[in-house]
């Protein structure tokens, strides 16, 4: 008999079902960290800090990049969750095919741009001169890999769909175990610097890349891949790009206050850079941990409405809320409580580490706020609509963090105060996602009432019975 690894979505106990779905999705992020981490580590303990400023300062500027085409990954992962909770076979099928094509022109794309863009980006940043050449460097090998990343991402996403985390998981450790032995070897035997932790982070995307594209061709399902049937298809290009690419435009201007704000840590020295680099990594651990469950949201919440399990839609978001809090909340208290530790892993200069710390104490106590905020914004996600959150997020983390900047941090040009910015942007932002959550699923649920009303002669009847629908809906969430 073989084995299932899909997750049955729209019925039975909700929790327990979004912790078997998040676990190994956090356990997914935390490896594929890894592979930026070990690069850090690397660097910082046997190159020096000019190295470790170098990788860390193209961190921002390559999200920025790439997140605008991994907003398409999204629209692939919420399509295909619905059409297979609605059960719709050809459409899953086509869905695939064309998310796979698509994913392998993004990434031919960014190779493009990561390398013509590189060095005039990164100095528009103001990249300290002595670490610009080695991160300009680290930056374009790091853009000759795109074509396996978003097609790994892309694949990951199609299976995250229909509820397999586990196999994403087995992919990511084997690579993620080939990144870390090739980066020793590159750097410390063959001393690489920074283009030998950027080689090994290629290498070893490429190897999860065709893992994944293995798994699908192999996967005996609706979802299995055929390559002689890649093909976009006009239809579910449309579908995936009106949810996918104001996905994406939004974590790339997301990323513009981001860069932003690498900008003004620049405006500090080199010193602080790397204190920044090393802390922000860490804090990529608690985030991608969170982000599994921003995955579950709307993965949850997409085969629910596909499904017509409206009943479901609430109990989804709550329990994703409780769980991300608690996520965000226990690393946090965590990554406070061995502060010093976890950055003396990065770099063992005291100045260092008391700047990476400074950043830590007010991040990783606020940082159960920021997931919150992706849970709301990806339940409305999931629920078919991607502009209004988009608008939403890019008004409330983006443009407020932005007039932060120019304002309150031109003010008062210190580090705790730029750092304020992110806590103060995460909780007005969520709760501006919360609110049309409930504004949405009441649309929702009345379209739902009236498309299946009973056809028959008189008017008043069909309205009668939808709303009577609609109302019973209301009341199996009370119960």
């Amino acid at each position: 008999m073989k084995r299932s690894y899909e997750i049955d979505m729209c019925n039975g106990p909700l929790l327990g079902k979004i912790l078997q779905f998040s676990i190994p999705l956090i356990c997914s992020g935390i490896l594929q960290l890894l592979f930026n981490a070990a690069d850090i580590v690397v660097v910082g303990q046997f190159t020096g800090s000019d190295a470790l400023a170098a990788v860390g300062s193209t961190s921002a500027l390559n999200n920025l990049i790439v997140n605008v085409f991994l907003g398409f990954s999204i629209g692939c992962s919420i399509m295909t969750a619905r059409y297979y909770g609605a059960q719709k076979w050809k459409d899953v099928h086509e869905v695939v095919h064309t998310s796979m094509l698509v994913s392998m022109i993004c990434g031919a794309a960014l190779i493009v741009i990561g390398i013509a863009l590189a060095r005039p980006l990164l100095e528009v940043m103001g990249t300290p001169e002595n670490v610009l050449d080695q991160a300009v460097l680290y930056m374009r090998i790091i853009f000759v890999g795109m074509p396996a990343l978003m097609v790994y991402n892309f694949g990951a996403a199609i299976l995250r769909a229909v509820g397999d985390t586990k196999r994403p998981l087995l992919f990511l450790l084997i690579a993620g175990a080939i990144n870390v032995v090739l980066n020793l070897v590159f750097v410390i035997v063959f001393h690489m610097g920074v283009a030998g932790v950027a080689v090994a982070t290629v290498i070893s995307q490429c190897v999860s890349a065709v893992m994944i594209v293995v798994c699908l061709m192999r996967s005996e399902t609706v979802y299995q891949l055929c390559l002689k049937e890649l093909r976009i298809y006009k239809d579910k290009l449309i579908e995936i790009t009106k949810v996918g690419l104001p996905a994406g435009i939004q974590g790339a201007v997301f990323n513009v206050s981001n860069v932003l704000i690498q900008s003004s840590v620049n405006s500090f020295g080199s010193l602080v850079v790397a204190g920044n680099t090393a802390a922000t990594n860490l804090e990529g651990f608690v985030y991608t941990s969170m982000n599994a469950i921003y995955q579950a949201s709307l993965s949850f919440t997409s085969q629910n409405i596909g499904a017509g399990k409206m009943e479901r839609i609430k109990p989804v978001l709550w329990r994703c809320l409780a769980v991300v809090f608690v996520v965000g909340a226990g690393m946090g208290g965590l990554g406070l409580l061995f502060m010093n530790q976890l950055l003396g892993i990065y770099s063992g200069e005291p100045e260092v580490i008391s700047y990476g710390a400074l950043r830590m104490e007010l991040i990783f106590s606020t940082y159960f706020f920021c997931g919150m905020m992706d849970v709301a914004c990806g339940s409305v996600r999931g629920l078919g609509y991607s502009i209004t959150p988009t608008v939403i997020s890019l008004t409330g983390a983006c443009g407020l963090r932005i007039l932060w900047i120019y304002t309150v941090f031109a003010l008062d040009r210190s580090l705790f105060t730029l750092y304020l910015s992110y806590p103060v942007t995460w909780a007005v932002t969520f709760l501006g996602h919360l609110v049309c959550f409930f504004i949405f699923l009441r649309k929702v649920k009345r379209k739902a009432a009236w498309e299946i009303r009973p056809q028959g002669p008189e008017p008043g009847v069909k309205e009668e019975r939808a709303e009577e629908i609609y109302n019973q809906h209301e009341t199996n969430e009370e119960l």
